[in-house]
């Protein structure tokens, strides 16, 4: 079974988390949802509570099929400040492992920690312009390599449905789901 960890820091973008959590377990794929933090107890974007599975620290000497970085303002800059969460980014990408992140988190913590490597991404906004080390793509989601970003909130579902068809290496069942949930992939 494939696992995914959801690197969750206070402030948080909430449903692009949840959304892809739901999505990703819905089509059986492991989810790990890990604090940035030193309590598993984290408070997203707009001050929602949520305790997650697992801390950070607790999980660093994992590997896991795919790591996925909500965006959120707040949240995207306590990810990118982190050395652990670098250290965890850095550890999977050298591994081959899906580097996923949402909104502005390819531009604050990829491309802050020159970790997009001149690799096609998508973020919100114009974030873009600060990035020295990757090429931006205007698009839903971006899929170079190992890399698969998506643009944010609005795009959530596509960026969410094109992760799990990745990680199960077939969009059938994927397909299948999105018209269950009445929504056109």
């Amino acid at each position: 079974m494939k696992r995914v960890a959801v690197l969750l820091a206070s402030g948080f973008e909430e449903a692009e988390a949840i959304v892809t959590i739901d999505i990703l377990r819905r089509l059986d794929i492991d989810v790990d949802t890990l604090a940035c933090a030193e309590s598993r107890a984290v408070v997203s974007y707009h001050n929602l509570p949520m305790v997650t599975d697992y801390t950070l620290t607790g999980q660093q000497e994992s590997l896991y099929d795919a790591v996925v970085l909500p965006g959120g303002p707040q949240g995207s800059m306590n990810l990118a400040v982190n050395p652990q969460v670098i250290a965890f980014i850095t550890r999977h990408d050298a591994a081959g492992k899906l580097i996923c992140p949402i909104c502005s988190a390819a531009a604050r913590v990829l491309g802050g920690s020159g970790l997009l490597k001149g690799r096609r991404y998508v973020c919100s906004g114009d974030l873009y312009e600060t990035v020295t080390d990757g090429v931006y793509v205007d698009a839903p989601v971006v899929e170079d390599g190992n890399l698969l970003s998506g643009k944010g909130l609005g795009h959530i579902f596509d960026f969410a449905l094109a992760l799990s068809a990745r990680l199960l290496g077939d969009d059938k069942p994927v397909r299948d789901h999105a018209a269950h949930i009445y929504y056109p992939w």
